[in-house]
């Protein structure tokens, strides 16, 4: 078993050794799973725990003041699962689990996925936040109404990535570039027959109450072939827009190895939108890990 994770694209983290030895505890306990879709829940959900990395406990919160979670589950026969916008869902990654093996279905979202967690023996109802969180939030002062007064706030509060705004309030007020740099989790295992990826996130600060990112879109936050599979962190709507795992994959399948794979996707990304991301990589080879951002933090582990 081989596995790889990231804790997600952006700035340099102020306490990076602490991150870093989660990540390590982390992939030790995911290559030590009997294949590679339980390594790959397993790894993510040590970090979902982790209030150090935006996934599950410490997330991001949305403008109606809820903290909901994303995550999405690939293997390379290409059966897939996610779910979506989950209030009080810590473990995000096992939901999304279920979803691939116990629906016909590829993705779930709101209440109705928290239900269906419920139902499958995932712990609902959470406190997402953390002290620091809430004391954020608080000092954000966000408004009350409708969709559209909420947009009105967020205008000049989001902008690029959790951790690469392109936007500052001119009243000086909270915004994403104030906010620590870091953003979504994932992990990428293989057993040298099958590839399995997994990504998670608590989403973007200030983003609007229901928005779902690039994380639980196939070929956006995760994908898996025969060729490999990837996971992605970084500008979630740029990520979507230019489907960049998929992007990455599909340089495993045209023979490239994953560092070369790796390095190319996040060079095409940068040039089409001039957003951050970082993405790591599997193939039959070895492993592959790029970021256009600051910093990204990885650990591998192998068996």
């Amino acid at each position: 078993m081989r596995i790889i994770l990231h804790g997600g694209a952006g700035g340099v983290p102020d306490e990076p050794e602490p991150r870093q030895a989660v990540l390590d505890d982390a992939a030790t306990k995911g290559v030590a799973e009997p294949d590679p879709l339980s390594a790959v829940e397993t790894a993510v959900r040590v970090l979902e725990s982790d209030s150090r990395f935006n996934a599950g406990v410490g997330g991001a919160v949305q403008s109606d003041g809820v903290v909901r979670t994303d995550a999405g589950v690939m293997l390379s026969d290409r059966r897939a699962g996610a779910a979506a916008g989950m209030e009080g869902v810590e473990h995000a990654v096992s939901v999304a689990r279920s979803v691939l093996e116990e629906t016909p279905h590829v993705l779930l979202a709101g209440d109705p996925a928290v239900d269906f967690a419920a139902d499958i023996g995932v712990e609902t109802g959470v406190d997402l936040f953390t002290e620091e969180t809430r004391e954020r939030w608080e000092a954000a002062e966000a408004p009350e109404g409708s969709p559209r007064e909420h947009l009105d706030w967020l205008a000049d509060r989001f902008g690029g990535s959790t951790s690469d705004p392109t936007a500052e309030a001119a009243d000086g007020a909270v915004t994403a570039a104030n906010l620590p740099g870091h953003d979504t989790v994932g992990a990428v295992a293989t057993d040298g027959e099958t590839f399995a990826s997994a990504t998670s996130t608590g989403g973007r600060w200030f983003a609007l109450a229901g928005r779902v990112g690039d994380v639980p879109q196939i070929g956006s936050g995760f994908y898996a072939s025969p060729a490999g599979a990837a996971s992605t962190t970084g500008a979630g709507e740029d990520i979507a827009r230019v489907t960049l795992a998929r992007r990455a994959v599909r340089h495993l399948e045209q023979g490239r190895d994953a560092q070369t794979a790796a390095d190319l996707a996040i060079e095409e990304f940068g040039e089409l939108t001039g957003s951050s991301a970082g993405v790591i990589l599997l193939d039959d080879e070895g492993f592959g890990s790029a970021f256009n951002s600051d910093g990204m933090q990885t650990s591998t582990a192998s068996r």
